[in-house]
């Protein structure tokens, strides 16, 4: 069997920043720290900071008032940001800081009066927090159907963003759509896909067509995880997400398998090495 580790994967900058805020925040801390969402969409980290006393929570709700509160990688929304204040908790920002370039993108075309297109995946973290910066104005599409239902008049000024952990190819796929029925829709600044993720994309578009099976070590709620796989198919190869090794393909692998290992954004590179070294030892 011939394995071959991608690189880059795993762990990128946002993710490093928010897991060293989050570490700093628990060594530091004489009381519980509650986390609005996962901090990274990975279960081991996740399950890490548990045991360290760290709380997710999905609902302010659950925290107590003047609680320490840590927003996480995924950004949150302005109503999120308030509620917080006007309850005096100790808020702790981990957002990444592309998402906050993204966030204040929206609130800059809101501002100049456009009406705003997110290219996201429903109910996502990420989607809910930047849809919360403009959400009079802004509307979600998360496939060309979407696209074609939408009903703005020909001449309104429109502008479009995107999920920072999206494929490349699915945005331009939406994106040459909504060109196509709207020709004056304005395009960010920047291109709103996290450049980690895009570098983890190429690496496996290139590598995948010389293996025969794609491996992406991260948890299943993972956007940039999930694309990784997504990619891999789009050229024609079997891939598979996993988050440990009883997760491994058994019957796409054989001894003369050529396997291509990689790992989403958020997952640690632990994982990957533990994948690797069982490979190895069978």
């Amino acid at each position: 069997m011939k394995v071959t580790l991608a690189d880059p994967r795993g762990f990128c900058s946002g993710v490093n920043r928010a897991l060293n805020i989050l570490t700093t925040t628990v060594k530091s801390a004489n009381e519980p720290i509650y986390a609005y969402h996962e901090i990274v969409h990975n279960m081991w980290v996740a399950r890490d900071f548990q045991r360290r006393g760290v709380v997710f929570i999905d609902s302010l709700d659950a925290a107590p008032d003047g609680a320490i509160l840590l927003f996480s990688a995924h950004g949150v929304s302005p109503q999120v940001r308030a509620e917080a204040a006007a309850r005096k908790m100790k808020t702790i920002d981990a957002t990444c800081p592309l998402v906050h370039r993204v966030h204040d993108l929206v609130r800059q075309y809101a501002a100049d009066g456009y009406k705003i297109v997110l290219i996201g995946k429903k109910g996502h973290d990420e989607v809910v927090g930047t849809l919360g910066e403009a959400p009079d104005v802004a509307v979600l599409v998360s496939t060309t159907d979407d696209v074609a239902a939408l009903d703005f008049p020909p001449d309104v000024k429109l502008a479009y963003m995107t999920q920072t952990t999206l494929s490349v190819d699915e945005v331009s796929r939406i994106v040459d759509a909504l060109r196509r029925k709207y020709p004056q829709i304005e395009a960010p600044p920047h291109n709103g896909i996290c450049d980690a993720t895009q570098r983890r994309q190429e690496v496996v578009r290139r590598l995948a067509p010389e293996h025969d099976v794609v491996i992406v070590i991260g948890s299943v709620n993972s956007s940039n995880s999930q694309r990784l796989v997504e990619v891999a198919r789009s050229v024609g190869k079997p891939a598979y997400l996993v988050d440990r090794v009883e997760d491994l393909p058994w019957s796409a692998l054989t001894p003369e398998s050529s396997v291509l290992l990689t790992a989403g954004a958020s997952a640690p590179e632990k994982v990957v090495q533990t994948c690797a070294q069982f490979l190895r030892d069978i």
